[in-house]
């Protein structure tokens, strides 16, 4: 029996995914790649052993009433996963999750919301699933609408909202749908800066109001900011609990996990199998030698090839810029201005990214390489840490050398001037 104090309470909580050929669940995509591998006479050739991953391993949690709690860890650490075991989107493999009260989420840009209907319709069908009365319903729908600042567009069908308008919309409907426990997972990655500060301001709001709010973010300091108490997953695992300084500290320290390019060799050998990719090399490079102090006067390459062992849709590469709290500034992936998602064929590639000269200020940096099959899962874990240290070496400030650092980045803009 749970402790009426008691919000969420997950014990052993565990969920496994197959790989392979036996695996029962495949997406739309993966069933025309197979289909296409047949086509093409690679039928028999394309069989592999079965893989079993473990999202979540024998996760225990609680969290109190009215409690906001930070739910931090690298990319496949496991933090999604649990949040929609939380939010019964998916059922655990093990154990069990006891959830005492109306759950909102917003796991994903416009979860809950259905293409052909208008927003208006959207924001009823939200309230109904949350087992709202339409006259509660109504007494909050002028907040909604207000909040997402899609009056013009209320009978406009969801499938014409860019994500923007779509991701606004879900949150005033998560947030202002009176839930008992809200869910949040990355929403502030999406949307302008007066957005992000608006909905950590109505977060704050949700929880002073007695909710429960659980909240996952790359943004170290967004939790710091909004959750008193945090846990961290690792591997699937939850690997620490307590305040959220002490949590965050101890997630920055074991990022460090490489960092100089003589530690690559062994941090490529210790990457998860996939059956369909290989990362063999990572560089950076800079007037074509390979070195991680760099000056920010000149270009910047950044080097990643790879096998790809099996024809496969929606292959992408992709390197996060992060500063020294690991707060991502940039993420570019290698397919950014492509017009359709690709199928890769077996082979060999390299795939060099250009930051250009006088981006970066002479700060440190942690550049931070992935790959990944688009919205199925990652193939290379948390990715591979590069430490970046830049050094002054652009025309920016050559009349004031001994101005300081303005920004975290520091790209020389063009600009005119004339008399007039």
């Amino acid at each position: 029996m749970v402790s009426s104090h008691i919000a969420v309470r997950a014990e052993k909580l565990s969920k496994r995914f197959t790989l392979g050929e036996r695996e029962v669940y495949r997406t739309l995509r993966e069933s025309a790649v197979r289909g296409l591998r047949r086509a093409l006479g690679r039928g028999r050739a394309e069989r592999t052993e079965a893989r079993e991953i473990w999202a979540l391993r024998d996760v225990d949690l609680e969290v109190e009433r009215g409690e906001v709690l930070g739910v931090i860890g690298a990319n496949g650490a496991g933090k999604s996963t649990l949040l929609k075991i939380l939010a019964r989107i998916t059922a655990p493999t093990s154990g069990y999750a006891e959830i005492l009260g109306r759950v909102g989420s917003l796991l994903e840009v416009g979860t809950g919301f259905h293409p052909e209907l208008s927003g208006r319709e959207n924001v009823y069908l939200n309230g109904v699933i949350l087992g709202m009365r339409k006259a509660e319903i109504d007494a909050a729908f002028d907040a909604i609408v207000a909040f997402a600042g899609v009056e013009r567009f209320l009978d406009t069908p969801i499938k014409r909202y860019s994500s923007g308008m779509r991701v606004r919309l879900a949150f005033a409907v998560a947030a202002h749908l009176r839930p008992e426990i809200l869910i949040v997972d990355e929403v502030l990655a999406v949307g302008d800066a007066a957005f992000q500060k608006r909905c950590i301001g109505k977060m704050s709001d949700v929880a002073r109001g007695g909710s429960t709010l659980l909240f996952v973010s790359h943004n170290m300091k967004t939790v710091r900011r909004l959750c008193p108490r945090s846990v961290m997953l690792s591997g699937g695992r939850l690997i620490a609990a307590g305040p959220t300084e002490d949590v965050v500290g101890a997630y920055l320290k074991s990022a460090d996990r490489s960092g100089s390019l003589e530690k690559l060799p062994e941090v490529l050998a210790a990457l998860p199998r996939d059956p369909s990719f290989r990362l063999v090399e990572v560089c950076v490079r800079q007037q074509g030698r390979a070195t991680t102090a760099v000056g920010n006067g000149e270009p910047v390459e950044i080097e990643m090839i790879y096998d790809v062992l099996e024809y496969t849709a929606g292959l992408r590469v992709y390197f996060d810029l992060c500063d020294e709290d690991h707060e991502r500034l940039v993420r570019s992936f290698h397919d950014d201005d492509a017009d359709t998602m690709d199928v890769t064929a077996p082979g060999r590639y390299r795939s060099v990214a250009t930051l250009p000269a006088c981006l970066l200020a002479p700060l440190d940096y942690r550049l931070v390489l992935h790959a990944t099959v688009h919205n199925v899962r990652s193939l290379t874990g948390d990715g591979i840490a590069i430490d970046l240290s830049v050094a002054p070496t652009s025309p920016i400030n050559r009349a004031y050398p001994h101005e300081p650092v303005r920004a975290k980045l520091q790209p020389l803009v063009p600009w005119t001037t004339e008399a007039i």
